[in-house]
């Protein structure tokens, strides 16, 4: 195998579905994945600690995006303004990825441990969220109150997005949700 591969972390996460869904994520080891990519296990190594990271590893650029847009926003903005806006960016991140978000959701509902490290990542999104809108000067509780209701929003969206049948995408559900949340909260 040649020392370097166009798309190793695509064909990586690509063979690693195919076999998670096809064989069991259980059953599925990291030579596998490899060997169905056309890679060696070190190849693998180098974009993911582990097969579960497959699953998980886009979690850093989800965060990364939500914070720099976070950042770039005025500091005038209301709060929970601008948390829309920086969810919504990562919702626009999904955009084309539906089918694979389907498989990747079926995937980690079949297995506790997937469950719970989705649970880790959401918390880690939110801890981070709150985080940011403390430095924008938002006080707590107000913006870890702010950060669960906006990747709340998220997280519903993005189960609805999963089955709408109206196939839209992930940013028009999220930017919905806002809506609905904004007349539930002023009593509609």
């Amino acid at each position: 195998m040649s020392r370097w591969s166009p798309n190793s972390r695509g064909r990586l996460e690509q063979a690693a579905y195919e076999l998670f869904l096809g064989q069991g994520y259980e059953q599925t080891t990291v030579a596998d994945i490899a060997k169905r990519a056309g890679l060696t296990e070190r190849t693998f190594f180098r974009h993911y600690a582990d097969k579960r990271e497959v699953l998980f590893g886009g979690s850093a650029a989800l965060q990364d995006q939500l914070l720099r847009e976070l950042d770039r926003l005025p500091s005038t903005l209301p709060t929970i303004e601008a948390v829309r806006i920086a969810v919504e960016a990562i919702a626009s991140l999904l955009h084309g990825r539906r089918a694979l978000a389907r498989e990747r959701q079926r995937i980690v509902a079949a297995h506790a441990d997937l469950q719970e490290r989705e649970l880790i990542k959401r918390a880690t999104l939110t801890a981070a969220l709150a985080q940011a809108l403390q430095r924008r000067g938002v006080p707590e509780p107000a913006a870890s109150l702010a950060a669960d209701m906006g990747i709340g929003v998220f997280y519903v969206g993005f189960g609805h997005w999963l089955t709408d049948p109206a196939d839209r995408e992930l940013v028009e559900i999220v930017h919905e949700g806002f809506d609905q949340l904004k007349a539930v909260a002023s009593g509609i």
